[in-house]
């Protein structure tokens, strides 16, 4: 079931073109990332999927329990912003209490959600601490709980991790993940690939407002790495010229005379290269080396920039 679907959508400042052509699809009850370098366009496109800006081309649709709605309503909804928007000069808890009122929620059902938000972000000792007497992190975590306090079933996030160490980054990556387990929507832009990784179900890698890579973790890596990198160890050591003379290999490196590296033909199958080099000894561990989404997405940013400048040269 659809949550949101962009259709061909862009959005201009003048000469610059911040999001161009962007289609894609979030399905309801899943974690969707978005990913580049700053200036990629995403915050641009997450103010136009909350309404924020108006888009110059394209169509954002938006879908609650499968039917299309005009808008996404307020109590269902929240938006953590890349530019904070919470009050310094108020404490904790009438930050909180003010954005729980404004979602509709009585004093009870506040006085209820911080009981259950403010220890699982260890905050309840700052509870009537101002927000600007705490840290960059301990702020970040106040509007974290903003957004969480009136159970909204479709989250928008740009940057949730910024600020927070790596356990708290840890701490929100497994309340994020809770979340998507309740069937509760997320669209989020992060820096962090590692966390990424490990919590999208889908994700679209933008460079200077255009698509570079769209899909699964294992769709993406299989857009941007086309090599077919293995490793595999015999149980014994093996005739190497035998090994390189095998169909499936265009190129082997290797660690030991047990240990190798090989990089497949274009055309050869996993099942071609285990059929071939079988023949040559007992395998005792086989496979797939897998770049992390970190170095492909360094890679992918460089060639898109390459070939952005090459056009350019060519114009």
């Amino acid at each position: 079931m659809i949550a949101l679907q962009v259709e061909g959508v862009e959005k201009n400042y003048g000469a610059l073109k911040a999001v161009h052509n962007l289609s894609f699809t979030v399905e309801a009850g899943k974690i969707f990332a978005l990913l580049g370098p700053n200036g990629a366009g995403k915050s641009s496109l997450i103010r136009m999927l909350v309404g924020l800006s108006g888009v110059d081309a394209g169509e954002i649709r938006v879908f609650s329990d499968g039917q299309r709605i005009t808008k996404i309503p307020e109590t269902s909804f929240a938006y953590l912003p890349e530019d904070r928007g919470l009050y310094p000069d108020k404490t904790v808890t009438e930050n909180l209490s003010y954005i729980g009122k404004l979602r509709g929620l009585s004093k009870t059902q506040i006085s209820e959600q911080l009981a259950i938000w403010l220890p699982r972000f260890d905050l309840l000792d700052k509870a009537k601490d101002n927000l600007s007497k705490l840290s960059k992190g301990n702020q970040q975590k106040v509007q974290l709980i903003s957004c969480l306090i009136h159970a909204p079933k479709l989250l928008i996030l740009d940057e949730p991790f910024s600020g927070l160490d790596p356990i708290n980054q840890e701490h929100v990556l497994s309340i994020l993940t809770e979340l998507k387990q309740q069937g509760v929507t997320v669209l989020l832009s992060a820096h962090q690939m590692a966390l990424v990784e490990r919590l999208a179900d889908a994700m679209l890698l933008l460079n200077k407002g255009q698509q570079v890579a769209l899909g699964s973790l294992d769709e993406v890596i299989a857009q941007l790495s086309p090599e077919k990198l293995y490793q595999l160890t015999f149980h014994d050591e093996i005739n190497v010229e035998a090994l390189m003379a095998c169909e499936a290999i265009q190129s082997c490196d290797s660690q030991t005379t047990r240990q190798f590296v090989l990089r497949l033909h274009e055309a050869a199958s996993m099942n071609q290269l285990l059929t071939q080099v079988s023949a040559l000894g007992e395998l005792s561990d086989f496979s797939r080396v897998q770049p992390s989404l970190h170095e492909l997405y360094l890679k992918a940013v460089q060639a898109h920039n390459a070939r952005q400048e090459n056009l350019g040269v060519a114009a």
